[in-house]
């Protein structure tokens, strides 16, 4: 769990520090035209900017979230290799952010993956702009979501296999 964190921690840097290097704040380089682009975007707000402007507050949510997924990572299914990914997935990007959020340089989040399609009569449609730290939350919560899922069916079937074992009570 510590040694994917710390992968992930680490390409999330290495690759903001490439932006920070090769693009100017708000430059974009066409990867492929209609489809993708890297850019050197900022975001002091959460998941599609949400929260915008506040970035301190969003730096003690992180910082809280991290904590309690420490305490309780018991419970996400830690005992699992799954659940170990997932949760070294998630405290690799939330580390990622949080650097970023505190780095006295910035007190921002470096976005620099976006896709997009043209729309008709001119402009983008575009997903927003986002980082490996975000992907790393984003994997690793879905594969919690699903392992809680499973193990929800799983918990199901089994109590579905208990009541058909058990026989009626006769008076």
């Amino acid at each position: 769990m510590a040694a994917l964190a710390g992968t992930i921690l680490l390409l999330d840097q290495l690759t903001k520090y490439i932006v920070l290097r090769y693009l100017g704040r708000a430059d974009e380089v066409v990867v492929v035209d209609g489809f993708f682009k890297f850019v050197h975007w900022t975001n002091t707000g959460a998941a599609w900017s949400l929260f915008h402007g506040n970035n301190h507050m969003l730096a003690i949510i992180s910082l809280i979230a991290f904590g309690a997924l420490v305490l309780f990572r018991h419970h996400f299914e830690a005992h699992t290799k799954l659940g170990q990914i997932a949760l070294g997935l998630m405290f690799g990007g939330i580390l990622g952010n949080l650097v970023d959020r505190l780095h006295p340089d910035r007190y921002h989040v470096i976005d620099f993956l976006y896709f997009f399609v043209y729309k008709r009569g001119g402009g983008e449609a575009g997903f927003p702009a986002f980082n490996i730290a975000d992907i790393a939350i984003c994997t690793g919560v879905g594969l919690l979501f699903l392992l809680s899922w499973r193990n929800g069916a799983e918990e199901m079937k089994k109590a579905k296999e208990e009541v058909a074992a058990t026989p009626p009570k006769t008076e």
